[in-house]
């Protein structure tokens, strides 16, 4: 297994509409023009950069910027021999010197390509839904040793370049890669699971392990040293990456890259610290590298939602919505409240609605109540509503939380996902528990078939332990004979989303209903679920979140509607809402007597102030005024409310509930900015907060994010068409995305034109890559060193360092960084003020407060974050705003803790060289220049918002006192940090909870495969 591939947390311990006319589909792009010229970058080092000596050893073949390139061997000026779409890395000489052969992600797949190393057209080698990688030339040029996940896992293959043939060489269940050929041709040489080094011979298929990884210890790019016999390799241990010879460290405190070295005689090349470099015995030089790029200014008229207009609004927010089984009334959630309303429309009634999160409704099979999910007495617990008298009566009374609640056909139970992601029933006679499945990663709402012996989840399914993506298929579990058995919805297809968009098994029992690429289908299955036929298309429009009415037709979301269509066919309807939401008219004037003030600009701090404020805004700021009614914070520092410029608020929100918010404003963080999350899940949220119907930040966001042919997370859109993509924009304008993410599986071409149809709607976005996004209009690339589809990031290396080329892309292009510094975690070693503080102790659910207990106590243990890898990624961060880069603070959260891992951000750039004012515009001015609110939000002067926070200390001199908030302002809505607290400040009274006795697990919930694992378990999303 390879860590540096799979776990987000190790890798990042290292590292308004438009117009009618906006459309995609069919568009060209054969290159990658520039938006704007902005001129050329020119580039001398070459983050985890892989270089290829020549046979004859006169040119050098390099990967800089996923693209192929050769110098001289000299060294001097390179030439680049692909284009931005080829998205080209790990080239390899053919023995003749004449060609290269490399791996490519231009079509959504990696595949392997050759080139004439003079330049030329590439020519495609290998084709399909599989992967392919690594590829490197026998020494009689006849085949290609490579690496593919054809086979179940990552294996080593041959492909006889004369007749095509494809040949597998391993067929272990291990993740076999970076293959290398001996000098004689007759033996190849590859990595294990990252952990051992192996050698097979080809003739009789006899295997040799050379190496064996001890304690933390991963290996990347082995080969045979100057004998043909030794390894050659690099290893990674902690915050050393070393080149190896056998037993031999031959490099030491250089941050050498993971690629095979070439040994001629004695002397090795391999590239360390951005460079190539040459070895011979103790004397050591470098090959100078000059390679020019281009980069593109981003100029389009961006639009800013409207955060001030009291006018009614339409309810675009509609989340989770279900039918009633006679087909007549449709609930769901909505400004923080539940709804019923007619299924022919109308006005929609409150039913549920406390301020507390209440979600995912499903009615009753009889009709007369709904279930639903309630925090109201600390957690998420499963209650039911009579819906003829209006009471309520909680089910669950367990340490964890109980969300995505489904009924039984015939009422007696419950299924539930809990916070781990397990699936469990709830025998609603008895309140008894049972565990299903093993906890599983993200999966999606269950659904019951009508027998009542099955229950269908939507749940991902990786490729192969060395890269996480996979498909999100469908998941049926047999609670008679306890089999788990995944199906895809179609051959290397995913479902929409693993959330509302299927699997859905109608009542009937014929069908089960999903999404597959934001389009709904239907396909026939037997009574255990298994596919008897062909899905067959129902919709043809922007589609989500399917329900059920009756058997005959689906109820479904699109473009903020909702909307019905007989499974026969014909056209659909609206279900037409009479529903509207507005701001509540902000306090007309309340003025703040501050003992100091900064300003989110200033040098230094402003002293005995007074912050007037109307209608919301910052009306003058002045010398205190004796004698004025004020608010008395003259011990406090006022300043900027803080800005998290990268969180997830539903990737954990069903099981945070009403804390998430709160916990965040007590912190001092008064707007909050996403870059994915399930897309009317985040309206929701965000018409809630707005409305004043939820306690929270700001909130300004994307829906799922546009992902390729393969994903991990369940907010990511598996996107595989031009004519998909249109849906995919149309619904980030209908719903008034406030930017738009493309992840890590998107082809060039196709985040290309994200790019351009966002521009033109006004929209900005943000990306886990550099380059070539810097070259086709990005907006802004998230983490220091984000997931990346080759396993290692063109950012930061692999101990967390960035070089040149990654620095001066960031401060030319102006793209902005989001740094999320995970590693700022091992700061509790020195200080564990945050973790004792009450408000997070308070506003932590329990197993959220044991697991960042648990991560504190492993500090210093091998595996863990080290300062040294911290303090690398400060250094980058740095060096981009120092430069001129736009760095813009954000953490990842719920990844990262929330709210108090933004304060360990901050306090880990203040350690590392920041200054405290300079660590506070990142987190205040930056953000506010991205999000389109420069002089609104991040700073406090005449005619921003009222968004501050009163601290206890001046954060200028002391970066702790950014955390030490006593008040919080919003809009000009003040709340205290008891206020805060309060609603989560004490436990419910016995009185008023129930006793649920849990039952052996099932079979079926035993650990069957190696993915089923929490989603917090490895935090596998980046190195991001």
């Amino acid at each position: 297994m390879s860590p540096e591939a799979l776990s987000r947390r190790e890798l990042l311990y290292r590292s308004g509409q438009v117009a009618a006319g906006l459309t995609i589909t069919g568009a060209t792009t054969a290159v990658a023009e520039p938006e704007t010229a902005a001129g050329q970058v020119v580039l001398r080092e070459g983050t985890n950069m892989s270089a290829a000596l020549s046979p004859d050893g006169k040119r050098i073949a390099i990967d800089l910027v996923t693209g192929i390139w050769v110098l001289p061997a000299t060294g001097g000026r390179a030439r680049r021999l692909t284009d931005d779409f080829q998205d080209a890395t790990q080239p390899a000489w053919s023995p003749d010197g004449r060609k290269l052969v490399f791996q490519s992600y231009r079509d959504g797949n990696f595949h392997l390509y050759v080139i004439d190393a003079d330049g030329g057209t590439p020519r495609k080698l290998t084709s399909g839904a599989f992967d392919h990688r690594e590829p490197v030339f026998s020494p009689d040029g006849k085949r290609l040793a490579f690496s593919s996940d054809r086979d179940g896992s990552y294996g080593i293959w041959l492909l006889d370049l004369a007749s095509g043939t494809l040949t597998a060489v391993t067929t272990t269940p291990d993740e076999e890669a970076m293959p290398r050929w001996s000098p004689d041709g007759q033996r190849l040489i590859f990595t294990v699971n990252d952990t051992a080094i192996d050698t097979v011979t080809l003739a009789t298929g006899e295997r040799t392990r050379l190496v064996t990884a001890t304690g933390i210890d991963r290996f990347y790019g082995p080969g045979f040293g100057p004998d043909g016999q030794t390894p050659s390799y690099m290893r990674l241990r902690g915050p050393d990456a070393s080149l190896m010879l056998g037993d031999q460290q031959v490099t030491t405190g250089e941050d050498v890259f993971g690629f095979a070295a070439t040994w001629t005689g004695q002397d090795v090349w391999y590239v360390a610290d951005g460079r190539i470099r040459v070895r011979s015995g103790a004397a050591v030089r470098d090959v100078p590298i000059e390679a020019s790029v281009s980069v593109v200014r981003r100029d389009y008229r961006r639009r800013v939602r409207d955060l001030d207009s009291p006018a009614p609004q339409p309810v675009r927010g509609i989340a989770s919505p279900v039918v009633s089984p006679d087909g007549s009334q449709i609930a769901y959630r909505a400004l923080n409240a539940l709804y019923l309303v007619p299924s022919t429309g109308g006005v929609p009634k409150r039913i549920v609605s406390d301020q507390y999160f209440n979600s995912d409704p499903d009615f009753s099979p009889d009709g007369r109540s709904l279930l639903y999910i309630s925090d109201r007495l600390g957690t998420a617990d499963l209650w039911l509503r009579d819906l003829a008298s209006g009471t309520d009566k909680v089910l669950t009374s367990l340490p964890g939380a109980q969300t995505m609640p489904r009924w039984s056909p015939d009422g007696r139970r419950v299924a539930y996902i809990d916070q781990d992601g397990a699936l469990w029933t709830l025998e609603v006679a008895t309140g008894a528990v049972q565990q299903i499945t093993p906890a599983l990663f993200m999966p999606g709402r269950p659904s019951w078939s009508p027998d009542g012996n099955v229950i269908a989840v939507a749940a991902v399914k990786p490729f192969s332990r060395r890269f996480r993506e996979g498909t999100s298929q469908i998941l049926t579990v047999n609670l008679r004979t306890s089999e788990l058995r995944y199906a895809e919805p179609m051959p290397f297809r995913s479902l929409a989303t693993r959330g509302d968009d299927g699997p859905l098994w109608s009542p009937d029992g014929r069908y089960l209903a999903f999404v597959v690429e934001s389009v709904a289908w239907i396909a026939p299955v037997d009574a255990t679920g298994k596919m008897i036929g062909d899905p067959r298309q129902v919709t043809h429009e922007v589609t989500d979140s399917l329900a059920w009415q009756r058997s005959d037709a689906l109820v479904y979301l699109s473009n903020g509607q909702l909307r019905v269509v007989k499974i026969s066919g014909g056209r659909p309807r609206t279900v037409r809402l009479a529903a509207t939401w507005r701001r509540p008219r902000p306090p007309e004037r309340s003025i703040i007597h501050a003992g100091a003030v900064w300003d989110g600009e200033s040098e230094r701090l402003r002293d005995d102030v007074d912050i007037v404020i109307e209608d919301g805004r910052i009306a003058e700021i002045r010398p205190h005024r004796r004698g004025s009614e004020t608010v008395d914070a003259s011990k406090l520092v006022a300043m900027p409310g803080l800005v998290d410029a990268h969180v997830h608020w539903h990737l954990r929100g069903r099981a945070w509930g009403d804390r998430q918010g709160r916990l965040w404003l007590a912190y001092g963080i008064t707007t909050t900015r996403s870059p994915g999350d399930p897309a009317y899940q985040m309206v929701e949220t965000r018409e809630a907060l707005e409305s004043g119907s939820r306690v929270g930040p700001r909130f300004l966001a994307t829906g799922e994010a546009i992902d390729g042919s393969r994903v991990y997370y369940n907010f990511m859109r598996p996107t595989l068409s031009r004519k998909q993509l249109d849906l995919e924009l149309s619904r980030a304008v209908a719903l008034g995305y406030d930017m738009v993410k493309t992840y890590v599986r998107l082809p060039v071409e196709y985040q290309q034109t994200v790019i351009r149809a966002a521009h033109a709607a006004g929209i900005p976005l943000s990306s886990h890559y550099l380059y070539p996004a810097a070259n086709i209009g990005m907006d802004g690339m998230e983490h220091t060193g984000a997931t990346n589809r080759l396993g290692y990031s063109h950012t930061v290396s692999r101990i967390g360092r960035a070089y040149q080329d990654a620095v001066t892309l960031f401060t030319r292009s102006g793209m902005s960084l989001t740094p999320t510094l995970f590693n700022s975690k091992v700061l509790y070693a020195e200080d564990k003020s945050l973790f004792t503080d009450e408000r997070t102790k308070v506003l932590f659910p329990q197993w959220e407060y044991e697991r960042l207990a648990s991560d504190i106590n492993a500090i210093g243990t091998p595996g863990a974050p080290t300062p040294q890898a911290l303090a690398a990624n400060v250094d980058m961060v740095l060096r981009v705003h120092r430069g001129g880069g736009l760095v813009i603070c954000g953490t990842d959260a719920p990844l990262d803790n929330v709210a108090v891992s933004l304060h360990q951000n901050l306090r880990a750039m203040v350690k590392y060289g920041f200054t405290p004012r300079e660590a506070l515009i990142t987190a205040t001015r930056n953000p506010a220049v991205w999000l389109g609110l420069e002089n609104r939000i991040g700073v406090l002067k005449r005619g921003a918002f009222a968004d501050l926070a009163l601290v206890d200390g001046n954060p200028l001199t002391d970066i702790k006192a950014a955390a030490a908030v006593r008040r919080t302002v919003v809009g000009g809505v003040q709340r205290t940090v008891d206020e805060l607290m309060a609603p989560f400040r004490s436990q419910a009274p016995a009185s008023s909870r129930v006793v649920n006795a849990v039952l052996p697990a099932r079979a079926s919930a035993k650990q069957q495969h190696w993915w089923h694992e929490p989603e917090w378990a490895t935090h596998i999303c980046c190195d991001h």
